[in-house]
Formats: structure tokens, sequence, C-alpha cells
């Protein structure tokens, strides 16, 4: 499959599983994926970013060796908030290596807190840090105050997660 071909042919959930299920387990493949997706352009990224997600949160554990690049990635400021949206998303559900847990903290943190930042980034950030509170105990003083202070001006979804985010924290 020509992932770039197939990312500006369509842009549709039947079309973001067809990827999912080509890719499967299969390391090549999720390998030729990320080459498409880093290599753009944007739009190739920005539409690449979903299946991505998809494939990571199936098979946690093969997105380590890319994720270096893909967090370069996400840093740069040009990045499309459908790219971000979706690595946060997909940070959630893998245990973040400790050589890139400072990295990936920070970017949280500065996404987390930024309003300008949508919902879904924002939110999807919060639980990354939650995540990485679990294992960094001394994160937690530095989320909590912050989700506190949100939570009143907050949309639902955001508040939603907020609180139980702050429930998991707590205990």
């Amino acid at each position: 499959m020509d992932f770039k071909t197939e990312a500006l042919r369509e842009h549709s959930k039947t079309q973001c599983h067809r990827i999912v299920n080509y890719v499967g387990s299969d390391r090549q493949r999720f390998s030729a994926l990320i080459d498409a997706f880093l290599a753009g352009p944007y739009r190739v990224t920005q539409r690449l970013a979903w299946p991505l997600s998809y494939c990571v949160e199936s098979n946690k554990e093969i997105i380590t060796p890319y994720l270096g690049k893909i967090l370069t990635l996400v840093q740069q400021p040009e990045t499309h908030n459908a790219v971000k949206r979706n690595v946060l998303r997909m940070l959630q559900f893998i245990d973040i290596p400790i050589k890139q847990q400072g990295t990936v903290a920070d970017l949280c943190f500065r996404f987390f807190t930024d309003m300008r930042e949508p919902i879904a980034v924002r939110v999807f950030s919060m639980t990354v840090l939650a995540n990485l509170a679990k294992k960094l105990p001394e994160l937690k003083n530095e989320i909590l105050p912050i989700i506190e202070d949100q939570l009143p001006y907050a949309s639902a979804g955001f508040i939603s997660r907020g609180k139980k985010i702050l429930n998991e924290l707590k205990s």
C-alpha cells in the first residue's frame, strides 16, 4: 500500500480502518506508515496521524523505535492540531520510555496549560501527564493545581476527564 497516495485519495473513518487493518501488527508495514507520516507533506502527515494512533492503540510497543522522531515532529510550531491530537492520543496508551519521559512531560505541560490549544489536545495532554505521574509521583503536585484551577472555566469534556484524573491522583 502506498500510504501517501491513500492519505491523499480519501480522508474518512473507512479509510482510516483500511490502513489500520492493512498494517495490523506487521512491523515493516508500520515502518512504511511511519516513513510516510514523517515525510509529509503536511496533508499526508495530518491524515496518517489518525490511523497511526489506532495502530499504536492495538499494538503499543510497535511505536517505541520511532517515538523520538514523532516527538520532534509534534514540537514543531507549524504542526497541525490533528497531528498533535493523534500523537497525544497515542501517548496515553503506551508506556513512555524513561529517556523520553522528560520530553513528553514538558510537551504535555506546554499543551495542557496553553488555552489556545484545542480541548482534545489539552485533555489528551492531561491524561498523558496523569499516566506519567503514576510513575513519577512528584508530577502530581504540579498537575493537580492546574486541573483544579481550570475546571471552573472548562468544557464538559475537560471537566469530565479532569474530575476523573483528580480522583485517580488523589487516591
